[in-house]
């Protein structure tokens, strides 16, 4: 079905009816997807959903037009491989997993349970279609690195796609794995953050300014790009456009809201890493139908 979505969206130019119904179905996607971010976190009573409402758009596009992975065959080792470095974004996946066929609605209900398959934060042991076990932040570059690197000695056309938030580039070993991507010329690592302008505590400019990011990746040697994160054409353009690099990594800047769809939640520090009660469950939930 990725293929299938991917060859629909490339070939059919400017406003055409099969361009914008596969948009619709992607939108349409992205709601079904954030109604489940909300439930699975006012069901735990605790997670992150204001990152995962506003990474949701790209991971739809993503697992929608462009991975290549299979839910009968999760293991695939020709599969590409997707690292959700800022893992606490774990709804987000879920939701998209659940999409995908990986996972179930009965799946979805053990969100922070004990023993439960959806753990707080990503984790490949337990999670059927997640390729990296996240925990701390920063980390997922250089895991991404590594794999891309793998596919590479095989003589695979696999590719690593990462997810990094961008609270987390402020983690000196983003850049050390930034550094080394470039150094060898890794072609089959695409990097997608998340700029949210927001992080635990509080707005980034507020705890520690990163400025102009896109041209922080530049300056590493990296091919950038940047977009809207909630506008689908543009997203999926850009994921499109990743492709296109194949003799440095890559990376899309993506302009997002921290809490994207409900709007208590919106560019709200709060949400980070808070649950809707009851009351706001029904609101959000509302304003999602």
């Amino acid at each position: 079905m990725q293929r299938v979505w991917g060859l629909l969206l490339m070939t059919s130019g400017g406003d055409g009816g099969s361009n914008q119904e596969g948009l619709k179905e992607l939108e349409s996607t992205a709601k079904r997807c954030r109604r489940e971010i909300v439930k699975m976190t006012h069901r735990a009573s605790a997670g992150h959903p204001g990152g995962s409402l506003s990474a949701i758009d790209i991971l739809v596009a993503l697992y929608k037009t462009r991975l290549n992975v299979d839910p009968k065959r999760p293991k695939d080792s020709e599969r590409d491989r997707f690292i959700m470095s800022k893992g606490h974004a774990s709804p987000a996946i879920y939701a998209i997993l659940n999409e995908m066929g990986f996972l179930s609605k009965e799946d979805l209900s053990t969100y922070r349970v004990m023993g439960g398959i959806c753990q707080g934060h990503v984790d490949m042991k337990w999670t059927p279609g997640v390729d990296f076990s996240a925990g701390s932040l920063g980390m997922g570059l250089s895991f991404g690195l590594g794999v891309a690197l793998a596919a590479r000695m095989d003589g695979s056309d696999r590719a690593a796609f990462v997810m990094l938030g961008d609270g987390e580039l402020q983690e000196g070993q983003i850049w050390e794995a930034a550094m080394a991507a470039v150094h060898h010329e890794v072609g089959n690592l695409k990097v997608i953050v998340d700029r949210n302008r927001i992080q635990n505590d509080d707005f980034m400019d507020v705890q520690l300014r990163l400025f102009d990011i896109a041209a922080k990746w530049e300056g590493f040697g990296w091919a950038v790009r940047e977009c809207d994160g909630h506008d689908m054409s543009e997203v999926v353009s850009s994921i499109q456009w990743l492709d296109t690099i194949t003799d440095r990594p890559a990376v899309i800047v993506a302009h997002t809201i921290k809490g994207k769809g409900v709007s208590f939640m919106e560019d709200n520090p709060a949400f980070h890493g808070a649950a809707p009660n009851d009351e706001q469950l029904a609101i959000a939930l509302e304003e999602l139908k």
